[in-house]
């Protein structure tokens, strides 16, 4: 069974706004995009790529993602996504694909970028109309730093 045209397309504005809402910091909207009992399942980088550090609750999810205030730039770029339906009515289940670049200026003057190529395994539950993710896994394939000729917040 395969969800409906409808489905996928809300699914995918979804994951691309929590992109967006990223790079914008625009935090508060980012924790609206988890239903309030989400579970959020991040690694801690660069010591472990899997997913280990877990936060529970809207609330906890979106304090934790306020760490993307202290990166100066960031850019999301979603590389694929598949969807399908989930385990119970009323539920899909999810991969994103994305290449996350976090721009900063070093130590020593020189501006890096810190890119990961992560993918994020998702469950999305409708809450009401609306989808939203329910659980987000997110798994670091790769980390490479690259450097930075210039950037917009010179």
């Amino acid at each position: 069974m395969t969800l409906g045209v409808v489905d996928q397309i809300a699914l995918g504005d979804l994951v691309a706004r929590y992109a967006l809402h990223a790079d914008r910091r625009e935090i508060d909207a980012m924790g609206e995009l988890f239903t309030e009992d989400a579970v959020l399942v991040l690694p801690d980088a660069p010591g472990d790529l899997d997913p280990v550090r877990t936060f529970t609750g809207r609330e906890e999810i979106t304090a934790t993602l306020s760490v993307l205030n202290g990166i100066p730039v960031t850019f999301h770029a979603l590389a694929g996504q598949v969807f399908d339906v989930g385990s119970e009515p009323g539920t899909a289940a999810g991969e994103i694909a994305c290449v996350a670049h976090h721009l900063a200026r070093r130590e020593d003057g020189t501006v890096s970028d810190l890119v990961w190529h992560c993918r994020y395994t998702d469950t999305y539950r409708l809450d009401g109309q609306t989808w939203r993710i329910a659980r987000r896994e997110q798994r670091i394939d790769s980390i490479e730093t690259r450097p930075v000729r210039r950037w917009r917040g010179e």
